[in-house]
């Protein structure tokens, strides 16, 4: 198989499909605006794979014209995009940068790409913020609702995909998946904040209490289904990537105080509600489950456990990693 492009191959959830793809012996070339952090954060150098590795610093906000170069020299038939301005409460301080990357470097990438002629799917990865909080099981075809600046650009720019996919044929596939998670994410985050905060004595703050319920999937769980879905999915369509067990966030962080032998009130410091935040996503994946026969495979405690190891394994280098988000513009 031909090379495989994924853009935003440092972050999360893109290092974490990088690795995934390697281990079923795909080539991978990622960009991303940084440098690569640590090897402890990237999924993609644990171990032996039989699939190669290439990386390149590219800014989708500054560098287009590198990007299409690389595309065309390399003629990738599957292009991934991971990349987003993605963090949440954060998009109040400085919408503009948002909008720049989710929207204005979305519609620029967007028109670059309708005229590669090779390509056979752009994979879209979006979110389910654009939907707001949801009152009980929502489908593909909910209508967007976004209560952030965050959720906002990410739903300006599913829809100019999906124009481009309507008016020139962009082979567009998206996904929306609940929150991920597992071994390699940044500390900021739930579950590995929860952990490290454990592990370490420091108080973990709850916002609102922890009453806003979601759903949380192993990121190895939404690999499979988002290569499933560049596989087989018919272009145009979007697909959410979920779990059926809904938690909420108190239950989740007691979940893991009882994994690590901790008691939650001697962990947890509760403090105010972030602006805009939504109480509730609950994403129906019976069209992934029904119509490309996907089935998640860990559940919440494996793959919280899984974590956990995680992090006693590499506690010393994850104590010189950022415990907070740093905003890049």
């Amino acid at each position: 198989m031909s090379k495989v492009l994924v853009i935003g191959s440092n972050s999360f959830s893109g290092a974490s499909f990088c690795g995934w793809l390697m281990d079923q012996g795909v080539d991978v070339f990622g960009v991303s605006r940084s440098a690569q952090p640590a090897d402890v954060m990237l999924p993609y150098r644990w171990g032996t794979k039989p699939g190669r590795f290439n990386f390149e610093i590219v800014d989708l906000n500054h560098d287009l014209d590198i990007l299409e170069s690389l595309i065309r020299k390399e003629r990738f038939s599957m292009i991934f995009n991971f990349s987003a301005q993605s963090m949440v409460g954060e998009s109040w301080d400085k919408p503009e940068d948002w909008m720049r990357t989710n929207v204005v470097s979305a519609a620029r990438l967007a028109e670059r790409l309708r005229h590669v002629d090779f390509l056979d799917r752009y994979v879209h990865i979006t979110t389910p913020e654009v939907y707001g909080s949801t009152d009980g099981w929502i489908s593909e075809d909910t209508a967007v609702n976004p209560s952030t600046p965050y959720a906002v650009s990410r739903a300006a720019g599913d829809m100019l995909f999906k124009i481009y996919h309507e008016t020139f044929g962009l082979p567009v596939v998206a996904t929306r998946a609940a929150n991920v998670y597992g071994p390699g994410q940044q500390l900021f985050r739930i579950i590995p904040r929860t952990i490290y905060c454990v592990m370490t004595g420091k108080p973990l703050q709850l916002h609102g209490g922890g009453v806003s319920t979601r759903s949380f999937i192993h990121m190895d769980d939404v690999s499979v289904a988002t290569w499933l879905i560049a596989q087989r999915a018919a272009v145009g369509e979007t697909y959410h990537i979920s779990t059926d067990r809904i938690v909420s966030i108190r239950e989740l962080v007691e979940l893991i105080c009882r994994r690590l032998g901790k008691d939650f009130a001697d962990c947890v410091e509760v403090v105010g509600e972030r602006l805009g935040k939504d109480s509730a996503y609950w994403l129906n994946s019976n069209k992934l489950r029904d119509g490309l026969g996907w089935q998640d495979q860990f559940s919440l405690e494996v793959g919280i456990d899984q974590t956990i190891s995680w992090v006693q394994n590499n506690l010393p280098a994850l104590q010189q990693q950022p415990a907070n988000y740093i905003h890049k513009s």
